[in-house]
């Protein structure tokens, strides 16, 4: 590890100040004016000796003043951006500029930045502020920057450890794999990958359906000790994926948890509803907000398409899944080239309203773990077209017999997708304009995706881009409060779409016990429902249900009408994930099917054996695979 800081400094100039990790980067502070300016060429030249990625920054001894340098930057950026924040990194000489329009603040070719950078001597970042005010990605941006001190030296260990077998000796090659959650069912996602030198948890989550022991993965088998996990990797936001990596800093864990930016801040936000709904419940939360403060602090964001080192054998690109915003798809090349593994993740392989279909086509592949959610004979989906049209239908004729249609919506990704087919048909014409009421998490989410256009539908991005956001159109109106709900609830005919998508708690459940009963209502599952969640029950005809009403049980008749909608599911349907695995360039030797109800798993594994004769097989949780 030092060899390659000294290599790179005894092949520049003496005014290298410092060097430091920024992760897998390297970071070279410089005390020098003229080097700063002129010295990027001499940069590049290490950069392709060595061919790992090098960043050149100024010394504070040579920063403009803070206060000089913002009023610098308010001259030097048009009016026409709309700076909403300047934030100063001192720590790593670095200026984050917020901005509704941050492409002017970048200028043609980064023109902007260079002069922000040539004249302050601040190295500067640019992040898009939310069309649609989001708290918590407010917070989760103060958490980052207080703690800047933290991060720098979190950030410079996390590079030592990577970079500490930089030259490593030929040792015994190997690659496993262990499943702790997620083999044979839906829910609680974790594996665990070990090589002879690294261990990395892939996904951490919770079985929000599952009572008791089931809800979680397995880490109290001797595989899992938390002191020599190196990296957790974060496939996207949703719980059964995320939902217990708060939990893993409340245990100990201080290493870096990698995912996209919108991953980020969702789970972040996920996981603190989710510590709502345990009180709500009157039921001790797994963790608390300082866990997802520790979580926020120790990660690490990456762009789809972005390669990085995360321990010294294993390399990390996430590639668009088409699930979720910021869901990704996980490759790892491991060993230096001795094994290329994906895992999807949940992943859609169809283009949707809001995001683009997942990508197919990878540097190298040999093993592939797939979801299987709707993997089996019996799922093979409608179009989407007609999916939709089922849907609209389904509203029109409850708004026609003066009910309410309402909606249980996963708030992120499920939820903005019904918006926007709700928001297309209004202005078409094809449903009676009532209101639509949108309550729980989802508006915050929403706020989310427009900070984060750029991993949206091209269609999408360009109305954001255009300040034409459909998520904020006026048709949306917001329920914040039990007194607003109450009113929803007394008033006239009209769309509700609320958390959580399973009816396992948040404001579908308030809603479902209060419009369960008239036959003039109807309930419209368009997400998958988890095997003993209340949403799966009703979904299979379920008559009557004791709920909790201001601590008093009651018997609740179900007399609504139920649809199931599965052609709008985030999730690739059986035809999508055949062609998934048959159009992915280069094709897998070996695929690994898991995230499916057993019968689903093992369906899917003996049919892509079957078309492809390659080896697949469908794990069960604790069962460890040797897959090099």
């Amino acid at each position: 590890m030092t060899d390659i800081l000294k290599s790179i400094q005894e092949n520049l100039p003496k005014c290298i100040s410092s060097a430091n990790f920024e992760g897998a980067n390297i970071v070279l502070y410089t005390d020098d004016a003229e080097f700063f300016k002129k010295g990027e060429n001499k940069i590049k030249e290490v950069v392709n000796k060595i061919k790992k990625r090098i960043e050149l920054r100024a010394d504070n001894k040579i920063l403009m003043d803070k206060e000089e340098a913002e009023k610098e930057i308010r001259k030097i950026i048009s009016k026409e951006a709309e700076i909403t924040n300047i934030i100063f990194d001192i720590q790593r000489s670095i200026v984050i500029i917020e901005a509704k329009k941050p492409g002017m603040v970048i200028g043609k070719a980064g023109s902007v930045l260079h002069e922000i950078k040539q004249r302050t001597f601040w190295t500067p970042q640019v992040q898009r502020s939310p069309s649609i005010q989001s708290k918590i990605t407010e917070n989760i941006r103060e958490v980052l920057y207080e703690n800047n001190s933290y991060r720098k030296k979190f950030l410079n260990s996390i590079g030592k450890k990577i970079y500490r077998e930089w030259s490593p000796e030929k040792m015994d090659e190997w690659v496993r794999l262990t499943f702790l959650g997620g083999a044979r069912q839906v829910g609680r996602s974790c594996l665990l990958l070990h090589t002879p030198i690294s261990k990395i948890l892939l996904d951490c989550g919770i079985d929000v359906a599952a009572q008791n022991r089931e809800k979680f993965p397995y880490l109290d088998v001797s595989e899992f000790n938390i002191k020599e996990i190196d990296a957790i990797i974060v496939s996207h936001a949703h719980l059964d994926h995320v939902g217990l990596v708060p939990y893993l800093f409340k245990m100990g864990y201080r290493g870096p948890v990698y995912m996209t930016p919108p991953t980020r801040d969702i789970a972040a936000l996920l996981a603190l509803d989710f510590i709502g709904v345990a009180y709500k419940k009157a039921t001790q939360p797994l963790y608390s907000s300082k866990d997802i403060k520790e979580m926020v602090k120790h990660s690490i964001c990456l762009n789809y398409n972005e390669v990085t080192d995360i321990t010294p054998d294993i390399r990390l690109t996430f590639y668009n899944a088409g699930h979720a915003l910021g869901s990704a798809m996980i490759h790892l090349n491991i060993g230096n080239g001795l094994h290329n593994l994906l895992y999807t993740g949940d992943m859609k392989f169809g283009k949707t309203r809001l995001l683009n279909a997942s990508v197919v086509n990878f540097p190298r592949l040999e093993t592939t773990i797939i979801e299987s959610t709707y993997g089996s004979k019996n799922d093979v989906l409608p179009s989407r077209k007609d999916a939709e049209t089922i849907l609209l239908e389904a509203i029109k004729k409850t708004i026609e017999r003066k009910g309410k249609v309402l909606i249980p919506e996963l708030g992120l990704g499920r939820a903005q997708e019904t918006m926007l087919i709700i928001e297309d048909a209004f202005k078409q014409n094809l449903l009676p304009k009532v209101p639509v009421y949108i309550d729980g998490m989802i508006w915050d989410i929403n706020g989310i995706h427009t900070a984060y256009p750029d991993f949206l539908s091209s269609n999408i991005r360009n109305q954001v881009f255009q300040d034409k956001n459909p998520f904020a159109s006026e048709i949306f109106k917001r329920v914040g409060s039990a007194a607003e709900r109450k009113k929803v609830i007394e008033g006239g005919p009209c769309i509700i779409l609320a958390t959580s998508g399973m009816l396992v708690g948040g404001a579908s459940v308030e809603y479902f016990r209060e419009l369960a009963d008239n036959k003039k209502n109807s309930i419209i599952f368009v997400c998958y429902q988890g095997v003993g969640s209340l949403g799966r029950q009703v979904q299979e005809g379920l008559k009557e249900v004791k709920m909790t009403n201001e601590s008093k049980e009651e018997i609740v008749k179900i007399n609504l009408e139920v649809h199931t909608i599965d052609g709008l599911t985030a999730h690739s349907g059986r035809n999508q994930l055949l062609a998934f695995i048959n159009r992915s360039q280069p094709k897998p030797k070996k695929v690994i099917v898991c995230h499916g109800e057993a019968s689903k798993c093992v369906d899917l594994a003996s049919t892509i054996y079957k078309l492809n004769r390659i080896e697949t097989s469908a794990p069960r949780n604790l069962e460890t695979i040797r897959i090099k």
